[in-house]
């Protein structure tokens, strides 16, 4: 079965004409699209599907910044109002999300304008809040972020319970 449908790429490709599409199988169709771009085979591109891929790709990193983000805040917050529970689980839980995050942003500096984008940082804020309060049972966290992108960020910053 391998092999003939290697037979069908191989000669379906020599016709000029791909041989599996995008809705039957997304694997075998993105290889063959790298090996007519590897073939210089243009012509054979199916640059439709190919341009959604390249901004799904955007997107999936947007999703893994707020992702992480979402964890940060929500450790940020359980830290200010449950000071009674801290712990080093939590401390070390904040340290990596915050390197990653920064890591991320090195690797992937348009990243970082979704930092100051308020919409964006309202959809993670809310993420966070929802999970503290799941896995605190507390209803007192505030409607809207009140720390800064830089605070969140930085090494030194662990919000003081006395600052609720």
């Amino acid at each position: 079965m391998i092999a003939l449908h290697l037979t069908v790429i191989g000669s379906n490709f020599g016709a000029g004409k791909m041989s599996v599409s995008y809705e039957q199988d997304i694997v075998a169709w993105a290889n063959e699209q790298a090996r007519f771009i590897r073939a210089g085979r243009f012509d054979l591109l199916d640059l439709e599907h190919i341009a959604e891929e390249i901004e799904d790709v955007g997107k999936s990193e947007r999703r893994e910044l707020e992702s992480r983000m979402i964890v940060l805040l929500a450790h940020l917050l359980k830290w200010q109002f449950q000071a009674s529970h801290r712990s080093t689980s939590w401390e070390r839980t904040i340290k990596e999300q915050r390197k990653r995050l920064l890591i991320a942003i090195k690797q992937t500096p348009s990243l970082k304008t979704s930092l100051s984008d308020e919409d964006w940082l309202s959809s993670a804020w809310s993420g966070a809040v929802a999970i503290a309060a799941t896995e605190t049972g507390l209803d007192v966290f505030p409607e809207h972020c009140a720390w800064t992108a830089q605070q969140i960020l930085n090494a030194e910053f662990f919000p003081r319970s006395d600052d609720c």
